[in-house]
């Protein structure tokens, strides 16, 4: 009989996260993420909630509020300027430039749009403002050890979803 996601089970997930207006999948995750069920909050209360009794193989769908996980949508970090402003190494689309506030504090803005006379950067988080569906797959599922228990994942990693979803972008 194939295990079922419980609390202190041991869980390996892909996904992928879907625009619901367009389709589009905006990102793909394809390398396992590990963690102890209900005992890593590594994902949200409602998806966490939605993978208790899954299978190996099953599939959720689980709608994700953008707002409350990356605020509201500010037009005030979207900037455009003259292409030559622009040194040559930032004119590529998807590009991640980090600037900092006048308080030092650092902040990734991407690379939108350009064309032969402007470049646009954006400091919201490319989910911003979207209606997303997050789709899960149950890769494995098997008990934890007492050290995972412990760390709330796999031993020697420290999963946490937000990161990933940023360096998947």
């Amino acid at each position: 009989m194939s295990d079922t996601i419980a609390d202190e089970k041991f869980v390996e997930l892909n996904y992928k996260v879907i625009d619901n207006k367009t389709g589009d999948v905006l990102v793909t995750v394809d390398y396992p993420i590990g963690y102890v069920h209900g005992v890593n909050d590594v994902m949200s209360e409602e998806v966490t909630r939605e993978l208790y009794g899954k299978k190996v193989g099953d599939i959720i769908d689980v709608p994700i509020d953008t707002t409350k996980l990356y605020g509201e949508r500010d037009e005030s970090l979207v900037f455009t300027d003259r292409i030559e402003n622009v040194p040559e190494e930032y004119r590529e689309l998807g590009m991640t430039i980090t600037m900092e506030n006048d308080k030092g504090e650092p902040r990734d803005f991407i690379v939108t749009r350009f064309d032969d006379k402007t470049l646009t950067i954006d400091g919201n988080n490319p989910l911003c403002g979207r209606d997303v569906t997050f789709m899960l797959e149950v890769l494995s599922i098997r008990d934890a050890t007492e050290e995972e228990i412990e760390l709330g994942g796999a031993v020697g990693a420290d999963p946490e979803l937000n990161e990933i979803l940023e360096r998947a972008q």
